[in-house]
Formats: C-alpha cells, sequence, structure tokens
C-alpha cells in the first residue's frame, strides 16, 4: 500500500492537489484528525489484497493542538511497517498573502491580527514536517498544470523528483526588475537588434534575431561564463534546501537581447536529473506589437 501525507502551508494548493491524486485513483481523505490516522491505517492494511492500494491523506493546521502528536503517529505507522511519503506544499510569503486577499478568507491563524503574522505562525507550527517531508513543491510560480505534471511524475510514473525549480526569466529593465529574481544579469552591453528595422517587430523567439545576437562573439563568451556559474551554484543551492531558483536576464526592452540569451541559457542547461527548469519572456509583447511565433 503506497500511503502519502499532503500537508503544507494554508494556500499552497492541498486540496487543489488531493483533487489531482484523486484523479490518479488515489482513495484520498482531507483534513482527518491525527487521533484517527493510525486507526485508518490499520483498517486499510487488514482489508486485504485487493482492496485499496493508493492512499492520501491532507493533514494541516485545521488539526490544532492535535498536530503535535502527528510526529508520534507517523513513528508507530512506520513501526508497523507501513512506508510513509510526505508531500509537502510551500509558497512564498507574499504569493500566500495575495491568495487570501484573492479568495477573501481569514487565515486559520491569523485571528484578529493580519494575514501574515498568521502565515509566520503556521511556519512554525509545521516546521518539523517540512524537515520530514519527501517531496517539497513550492507552488509559488507553479501554473495549474505544472503542478499535475510534477504530481504524476513523482506519484503515478515513480519517476525521479527535483525538490529545485529553476526559471530562467528574461525582462526588460524599463519595466523594472522582477521582485522575485534570486540571481539578475545585464546583457544591454551586446549589440541591439532594435536598431535593424526588419528585426524590431521581431523577438528573440525569432531566428533572425536570436541569430544576430547570437552571431557576436561576446554572447558566446557570456554565455559560457553564465552556464558555468550557474552550474556552479545549483549544487550549493540545492543542498542549502532552496526550492525556487529565478535567474532574470535583462535588456532595454526586454524582447530580443534578454529573450535570446535566456533562450540560450535553458538550451545550455537542459534536461537532467538534479532540478526541474523552464523558460519564461515577461516583457516580450509589452511595446505593444504582437511578436511572431517562435517558429516563424
Amino acid at each position: 500500500m503506497r500511503f502519502v501525507i499532503v500537508t503544507g502551508m494554508s494556500g499552497a494548493g492541498k486540496s487543489t492537489a488531493l483533487k489531482m491524486l484523486e484523479d490518479m485513483e488515489y482513495f484520498c481523505v482531507d483534513n482527518l484528525p491525527v487521533m484517527l490516522i493510525e486507526k485508518f491505517v490499520q483498517l486499510l492494511r487488514d482489508g486485504g489484497p485487493g482492496e485499496i492500494e493508493k492512499v492520501a491523506v491532507g493533514v494541516d493546521i485545521r488539526n490544532g493542538k492535535a498536530l503535535d502528536e502527528l510526529e508520534t503517529v507517523l513513528e508507530n505507522i512506520n513501526f508497523s511497517g507501513v512506508g510513509i511519503e510526505i508531500l509537502f506544499l510551500d509558497a512564498e510569503d507574499e504569493v500566500l498573502v495575495r491568495r487570501y486577499k484573492e479568495s477573501r478568507r481569514s487565515h486559520p491563524l491569523a485571528a484578529e491580527s493580519r494575514i501574515d503574522e498568521g502565515i509566520h505562525r503556521e511556519r512554525e507550527r509545521l516546521r518539523f514536517l517540512k524537515e520530514y517531508a519527501d517531496y517539497i513543491l513550492d507552488t509559488s510560480k507553479l501554473l495549474t498544470r505544472e503542478l499535475k505534471a510534477e504530481l504524476e511524475k513523482i506519484f503515478v510514473e515513480n519517476g525521479s523528483f527535483k525538490n529545485l525549480m529553476v526559471t530562467v526569466l528574461s525582462f526588460g529593465f524599463k519595466y523594472g526588475i522582477p521582485q522575485d529574481a534570486d540571481l539578475v544579469f545585464d546583457v544591454r552591453f551586446l549589440p541591439n537588434p532594435y536598431y535593424i528595422e526588419e528585426l524590431r517587430p521581431l523577438s528573440g523567439n525569432n531566428a533572425p534575431v536570436s541569430d544576430y545576437v547570437m552571431s557576436f562573439d561576446l554572447a558566446h563568451e557570456f554565455s559560457d561564463k553564465l552556464e558555468d556559474l550557474i552550474r556552479f551554484l545549483i549544487p550549493n543551492y540545492i543542498t542549502e534546501g532552496k526550492t525556487q531558483l529565478v535567474i532574470a536576464v535583462g535588456c532595454t526592452g526586454g524582447k530580443h537581447r534578454s529573450v535570446t540569451l535566456a533562450n540560450e541559457l535553458y538550451r545550455r542547461l537542459g534536461e537532467n536529473e538534479e532540478y526541474g527548469i523552464r523558460v519564461e519572456h515577461r516583457d516580450i509583447e509589452k511595446d505593444g506589437k504582437k511578436c511572431l511565433s517562435p517558429e516563424a
């Protein structure tokens, strides 16, 4: 029997994750009281072959003071021979605050105080669960389909889990540096395709622009040094326990040079066993002109 505890911060997507696991043929129970978990496992175990084989149980701060007993309950279940996997869903504080404001819900630990104070209390209460977690998913920047893909990879395909998600993000300095950027690189030193009339309406996703930018030795030298730096940093971030890394590459408008160099870094880092990676272009269409598709 595969037994999964789904837990984490309120507003990080636990209910959504449980619904997705249910669609993946897991028997799901949300907010099961801690005192009943051990008995629940025993009933499932004694059900015999052909019974429920995949179970996911939602446990979170709604259990109140009983949550303090969860560590002992999990140890007892492990001793009984049933392996437990813990999925911890997390998100950045500012993202959680925004989600609560958008939903107009109150945080379960906020009481009469502010939402961010409730989030701080919850992090302290759940610290031990995060330390025990087998999988930590930061949903701050995950789309619903990306969360589903990660869950399928872990709980259906039994693939290797990549705790760190790297986002390579292009942007334009005239629109501001991304607030969530961990590393920022300025590529405005490269020749600007904007001043070439036939390239101006295109973006770095289009071959004529990317070929032009990468025709300069300086672009290749920068890409070599950037790749070397990122490959050095990532294992150290993983050791530190970091789950999200945003690498921001900026030019003036975020349409030509930064897009090209962000795509180049994404291509170089590629698929691997240590971390997930994706590329985004924040400001690619902010000049009001529709950019052509990457295939154009």
